[in-house]
């Protein structure tokens, strides 16, 4: 619940701000009216299929295309000497390495030349009047290739005399990054009572989205505009990045649409190699072309996501207080650098690792290396979930080990509510936070007392019973430039327009809510457009938990221009005084009589009037709201398993969650969101692992190789809120999309650990899969 500073009621209103209204989105989506990217079919238009390569190193000499464009259908095959005029995908975060040296990136090209560094690198497209005569002709091309060593993984790629993927980036080292004092960090760390170290693979995952890849590419020959239908995270930034890097061209040359998306996760928020030929092919072919992937193809294709080889340490006193935290880390890129590729194991180990503990000083020195693997982009949570995983880990070994129990020692080090604003050593300060009371929550809620008198019957069960906790607390993305467009239609509708981009979040509901509460429009009456480039002045996209304090912050702005501009009209309407009209639940009044209008009828009335100097034309809005500082959502989930040591498999018996997300819009829709994310981190902690050979073959690329949790794999969830409001934006609110995954990874790995203590083991890497527990339990390597 909001606190009575903050300008609403969430009870007042069947749709407002706190009522857990269903998803707008899910009646069509549910009778199969979505439309996705795939559904979608131009008049006349083309088919692109996309020839990857089998190798994960070699030069490629030569490309023989010649009976592929000879084959029944077949317009055109694309090579990347059709495509030299063009730009290149490009990371441009201003990142530096220790010695003060920029980022090396790597300067993509949409289809490769000369060299090929990884299973799936884009070589020629075909296109053609259907797509089995694409995928028929792309059959037919021949690579004439040298092919080299490969290496995959980071360290190994890192070491003297290993492969090197460009001849101008020495040791495969795009970064070598360090945040925090080392001096500091070292002398913390050597007068510390007890040092506790612990080696961490993060492993890397398949983003593995409902809905594969897809893209229409249209030239507009008479405007010269490009036109990509593609599903994003957001068409404003996707615009940008085709019109300045890669299309080099003005940005009102290029439009993006995106209908309905099936899922990301971060993995399609930016361009991809596919996009650019497709749109070349529509310009010389005078037709539009679609592409749609395969599920091998994303396999192989689709920017996977984690990906780091850690040794976590942390420093303590003798009372137990934290000293110092360190991470050393090499950050796996892949074999080209993504957008966001170095950020997750520098910037947000860095932001994330101190979680919601007093830890003075902190260091994060990663290496970030080059592979012969697909590249790493973000993937829920995109650093957070790993440095609270990393730190929860941390604590839970080093109170066995100084013979002190886990939840005093995370309690006696919890930054204080009476602390509040906090300064933390990674530089954020937090607003606020209640932290030892959602943790005395969870564990009440899972009855944690109670939980020795349950392993003990599971081991007369012949079970084997843990139970961990999982306490974080997540930075999320800063607001910078969000729009909060409103426009009220002829046909009576309200129209939100905004730069983030929903693709399975349910954003609709939400910002509807918002508009309800502050504008009391009917929210029946509300729409929401998100997906047309054009229609768009700012946009940050969607990612990083910030939607409803990004859109959410620009409807509250926009709403208080709608009655700025609404007092304006109603005075001259009623024939009174701007200052003598009064505005609330969407109706202005004539002060201290019964004279009213309602927002609805007075936008309508506005379209009919003369246009006049004094009163404006309509009520619409175009607003862009400026900043926020990022956000602090933190909470606490406590997992209960049992493992039957006969077969290593590990059942749930219970799973509590207790979060602040601060106030809440949507506790329906907020709900599901922690429920995914739970989903995804128990994929990650026991299912989901990426396997190449040695040579650098994809070795699980497909379902059949690469599991992902199903719905018997996972628990009912018991879900509770402990708001704290947000201080820093208007509507209180501090995200909620990324934080399951933050608060599973520790709280399943921890339980799985505490179960298999009694065996001798104390640490167990990501995933815990049955064959690694019955291994780990026989003592078989």
């Amino acid at each position: 619940m909001p606190d009575s500073s903050l300008p609403y009621d969430p009870t007042r209103m069947k749709f407002g701000i706190g009522q857990p209204v269903p998803r707008q989105e899910d009646p069509k989506l549910l009778k199969g009216q979505g439309r996705y990217t795939d559904d979608l079919s131009l008049p006349n238009q083309l088919y692109a299929y996309v020839l990857r390569s089998p190798y994960a190193h070699a030069i490629l000499n030569s490309i023989d295309i010649g009976e592929a464009r000879a084959a029944p259908g077949v317009h055109a095959v694309l090579t990347a000497d059709d495509l030299g005029d063009y730009g290149e995908m490009v990371c441009a975060m201003p990142l530096k390495s220790i010695d003060g040296t920029p980022l090396r990136t790597t300067r993509r090209a949409a289809l490769a030349k000369d060299r090929l560094r990884f299973v799936g690198d884009p070589v020629a497209v075909v296109i053609a009047d259907t797509r089995a005569q694409a995928k028929d002709a792309a059959e037919m091309i021949f690579l004439d290739v040298e092919t080299l060593p490969a290496v995959t993984g980071a360290s190994a790629a890192a070491e003297p005399g290993a492969p090197l993927l460009y001849d101008d980036i020495p040791g495969n080292e795009v970064l070598d990054f360090r945040f925090g004092d080392a001096e500091k960090v070292a002398a913390a760390f050597a007068g510390a009572a007890h040092v506790q170290k612990l080696s961490i693979r993060n492993n890397r995952i398949v983003v593995a989205a409902m809905e594969p890849r897809s893209a229409i590419g249209e030239y507009e020959a008479e405007t010269g505009r490009y036109v990509l239908r593609v599903g994003c995270q957001g068409v404003f930034g996707l615009r940008n990045q085709m019109a300045n890097d890669v299309l080099k061209v003005p940005r009102d040359k290029v439009r993006i649409l995106t209908g309905n998306v099936g899922g990301s996760f971060g993995m399609k928020a930016s361009a991809y190699p596919e996009y650019l030929p497709i749109l070349h092919a529509s310009k010389i072919l005078g037709r539009p072309v679609k592409w749609t992937d395969e599920r091998s193809g994303s396999f192989q294709s689709d920017a996977h996501g984690r990906d780091h080889e850690v040794d976590a340490e942390l420093a303590l006193d003798a009372d137990g207080k934290f000293l110092a935290v360190r991470l050393t880390s090499f950050g796996n890129m892949g074999a080209y650098l993504t957008a966001v590729g170095p950020n997750m194991g520098t910037g947000n180990f860095s932001k994330n690792i101190q979680s919601n503990y007093v830890t003075p000083l902190l260091e994060v020195h990663t290496r970030c290396i080059l592979t012969n693997t697909t590249p790493i982009t973000a993937y829920r949570g995109a650093g957070r979930p790993e440095a609270n995983y990393f730190m929860e880990r941390l604590i839970e070994e080093a109170a066995r080990a100084m013979g002190k129990s886990p939840i005093e020692l995370r309690k006696i080090n919890h930054i204080k509510t009476a602390d509040m604003p906090y300064s933390a050593a990674s530089g954020s300060v937090y607003d606020g936070g209640d932290f030892s009371a959602i943790l005395d929550q969870a564990l009440e809620a899972a009855d944690f007392e109670g939980f020795e008198a349950r392993r003990a019957a599971a081991k007369q069960r012949g079970l084997l019973r843990g139970i961990g906790v999982g306490n974080f607390l997540e930075c999320t993305a800063p607001v910078v430039k969000e729009q909060g467009g409103i426009r009220f239609g002829d046909d009576g509708t309200v129209t939100i327009i905004t730069g983030t981009l929903d693709y399975g979040q349910g954003h609709w509901s939400p910002f509807a809510q918002v508009l309800h509460q502050y504008l009391g429009v009917p929210f029946e009456s509300i729409r929401l457009l998100q997906g047309d480039s054009d229609e768009l002045i700012a946009g940050g996209g969607t990612g990083g938990s910030k939607s409803i304090m990004a859109s959410g912050a620009a409807i509250v702005e926009a709403s208080d221009l709608v009655i700025e501009k609404g007092r304006q009209a109603a005075a001259h309407v009623m024939e009174t005084a701007v200052a003598d009209i009064e505005f609330d639940s969407g109706v202005f009044t004539v002060a201290g009589t019964d004279r009213s209008i309602g927002i609805m009828e007075l936008a309508a009335k506005l379209k009919e009037m003369p246009k006049s100097d004094d009163i404006p034309e309509t009520l619409d809005v175009t607003h862009v709201f400026d900043q926020a500082p990022m956000a602090f959502p933190n909470g606490c989930h406590v997992a209960e398993v049992e493992i039957d040591p006969d077969t290593g498999i590990t059942r749930f018996v219970n799973y509590v969650t207790v979060n602040d997300f601060g106030v809440i819009v949507n506790p329906m829709l907020v709900q599901g969101q922690a429920h995914g994310g739970i989903v995804q981190g128990i994929g990650q902690a026991m299912h989901e692992y990426v396997a190449y050979s040695e040579d650098g073959q994809l070795l699980s690329g497909s379902f059949m190789d690469y599991g992902l949790p199903r719905a018997d794999d996972v628990p009912s969830f018991q879900f509770a809120s402990h708001p704290v409001p947000c201080k820093t934006n208007p509507l209180g609110a501090k995200g909620c999309g990324e934080a399951g995954c933050a608060g599973s990874l520790p709280a399943v790995m921890n339980a799985i650990v505490d179960a298999l203590r009694p065996m001798g083991v104390t640490h167990m890497n990501m995933p815990a899969t049955p064959e690694k527990i019955w291994r780990a339990i026989h003592g078989v390597n």
